[in-house]
């Protein structure tokens, strides 16, 4: 079981429905905390403790940077959650390439450009006899592509696809990578799309009790949370 207590996590998209919460329950549990968005200034509101450092995913140099900064916090880094996330409505047809392009920037290129910027200090926290992870969450899109998803599902299942690939590589090391897909949740992502307008949609999942099966999933060293994991009780 991986001890929450004194470990140091750098949680991005720190501002969503899922990223303040799952980083509430691990701060909770003990855990010093990286909190990364956009808007330092919306971090700052979330009235959490921890660092914030403010990045721009779209850009890997960024990227590189969170993770620098996220590691020097404490001198270690032993897990990040990837909560960040954009979604776009509308028919396959009629998608922009810039919509297709931010996408895949935010859901699909920038948890692959984290996990490589981390591996050297995810490495050196397994080397020292801790359990460092890295946490994706594709959502249940990723098991069934959805229409008028097409391309946010695409990009969640490319994260999936990678996910599952890497951490075969990476259980040599000691890193162990997560994926996660509950299914649709009441958060305001769908609220705010890049492109189109959400459809009407069944009232979704407890915000909190997800993000307490993923913290639960992080703790007893879980490396596969499927939509099934997230049925109500």
């Amino acid at each position: 079981m991986l001890e929450l207590r004194g470990s140091t996590i750098l949680v991005v998209g720190a501002t969503g429905g899922l990223g303040r919460e799952i980083a509430r329950q691990l701060s909770d549990a003990g855990a010093t905390l990286v909190l990364s968005a956009r808007d330092p200034a919306v971090l700052a509101a979330l009235g959490l403790p921890g660092a914030i450092v403010a990045a721009d995913l779209t850009d890997p140099a960024a990227v590189r940077r969170l993770v620098d900064v996220a590691a020097t916090v404490t001198g270690r880094l032993d897990g990040i959650v990837v909560a960040a996330g954009v979604v776009a409505f509308g028919p396959a047809a009629g998608l922009t390439a810039d919509t297709i392009a931010r996408l895949f920037a935010v859901n699909t290129t920038a948890p692959m450009l984290l996990l490589q910027a981390a591996h050297a200090p995810l490495a050196a926290s397994a080397a020292a006899g801790r359990s460092p992870f890295l946490l994706t969450l594709s959502g249940v899109v990723s098991e069934s592509p959805t229409a008028n998803l097409a391309a946010y599902s695409a990009s969640k299942a490319a994260l999936a696809a990678f996910g599952s690939a890497a951490g075969r590589e990476l259980r040599r090391v000691g890193i162990r990578v997560i994926d996660a897909r509950p299914g649709h949740t009441e958060t305001a992502l769908s609220r705010h799309p890049i492109s189109g307008t959400a459809p009407r949609l069944p009232v979704g999942l407890d915000p909190v009790a997800v993000c307490a099966r993923i913290v639960r999933g992080i703790v007893d060293g879980e490396r596969d949370l499927p939509s099934t994991a997230f049925a109500p009780v």
